[in-house]
This record gives C-alpha cells, sequence and structure tokens, in this order.
C-alpha cells in the first residue's frame, strides 16, 4: 500500500483552507505551517503575471511533504527519527527520537519541514485540533504527516476533507482501482521535482 494524494490544479483556487485547516487540526505552534500554497504569476502571492486580456498567468501550488517512495530524508537521519512506515507508505518523524540535526531539512529537495528553535509559542493557551495530533517539540524538525492518525480512523487527512474547491484527493495508489489512481491514469500529470529520483507520492493533475 501507498498512500498518496492527487491535486487538481485546475481546481484549486488558492483560497488557503488546506493550510488553515492543518494548522488547527495538528495545532500547529505559531508561524508554522505544514502546507504552502504558491502562486506562480506576479511577485506577490494571488496576483497575476503577463498581460491583459490574453497573456495573463495565475497558477497556485499547494505544496506540503511529498511522502516520497524513495525519500531522500529518511537515507541521512543519524537517528531513524524520520521513516517511511511499511504499511502506509507515509513517511513520518518520530519528534522523540529527533536532534535536530536538520540534516534531512537539507536532503528534501521539497522545502516543507520546521524546525522548531526552542520551545513551540502558541497564539493559545490552551490546544486546538485533534487530541492524537504529533506532539511539537523543541530543538526539532517536523511536517505534514499526511493526517496519519485520522487515517487510522479510516478517514481523509484533513486537508482533502476541507478543500472547498474539492480539488485534493487521497487514497491508495498501488490499488489501480482507487480513486486517485483513475484520475492519473484519465488525466496528465506530473510529480514535483520528479528527477531527484524521490517518487513523489503527490500527483498534481494540469
Amino acid at each position: 500500500m501507498q498512500y498518496g494524494m492527487v491535486i487538481d490544479l485546475s481546481k484549486c483556487m488558492g483560497c488557503q483552507t488546506c493550510a488553515t485547516s492543518c494548522r488547527l487540526a495538528n495545532n500547529l505552534p505559531s508561524g508554522t505551517w505544514w502546507n504552502t500554497v504558491y502562486t506562480e504569476g506576479g511577485e506577490t502571492i494571488d496576483t497575476a503575471s503577463g498581460a491583459y486580456p490574453d497573456g495573463l498567468v495565475l497558477q497556485h501550488y499547494p505544496v506540503a511533504c511529498q511522502h516520497c517512495k524513495n525519500p531522500a530524508c529518511v537515507s541521512v537521519c543519524p537517528t531513524g527519527a524520520t521513516y517511511r512506515d511499511e504499511e502506509t507508505g507515509i513517511v513520518m518523524t518520530d519528534a522523540e527520537a529527533c536532534i535536530g540535526c536538520k540534516t534531512c531539512m537539507e536532503a528534501c529537495p521539497y522545502d516543507v519541514r520546521v524546525y522548531h528553535d526552542g520551545e513551540p509559542a502558541y497564539a493559545l493557551e490552551f490546544a486546538v485540533g485533534y487530541p492524537d495530533a504529533p506532539a511539537h517539540l523543541a530543538n526539532t524538525v517536523e511536517k505534514c504527516t499526511l493526517c496519519a492518525n485520522l487515517v487510522k480512523q479510516d478517514q481523509q487527512p484533513m486537508c482533502v476533507q476541507a478543500c472547498v474547491g474539492h480539488a485534493r484527493f487521497f487514497g491508495d495508489l498501488d490499488d489501480p482501482e482507487s480513486e486517485v489512481s483513475q484520475l492519473i491514469e484519465s488525466r496528465e500529470s506530473f510529480q514535483l521535482l520528479s528527477e531527484q529520483g524521490t517518487d513523489p507520492s503527490v500527483y498534481y493533475l494540469k
């Protein structure tokens, strides 16, 4: 089994709901984002480049951990804190085993990890999100978990549940009958930085 995600770029409107719902569901510390929505277009977010009316370019690209089948981060981690779960294919980080060396950050070509320099700070005095969300520890590196805690309960990742444009799909990439596999088969798609040899489990539909 290899859980993964398909993102339909023709439906993504850059609303940031995936990023904010992820923050809430996982009780992310202040300033921490596991999802980032990039804009291809102008110099600032949500602005187009080119000339009106026919030359405008504006496209949003949601990016988080790609949960690679051949993750560069796993091979360089000196403590085994970063690992690929053999049952689900989800790339995880054991915060208790992480020594904060940032080797995984250097190896990952996607720039999707966050380092907590000291004790994480929060906007609220109480935790939000799911009670079984990952802990956030000082001087450790963390990233998107594909909401593995929800997946264990047969639920979809929060970013998929919350996507107002219905642009995100989640499922088993190894199952040719799954919705994600059928979408990849039926539409032109690509993986981010596929030339790196990491074989990401996130596919983007054009």
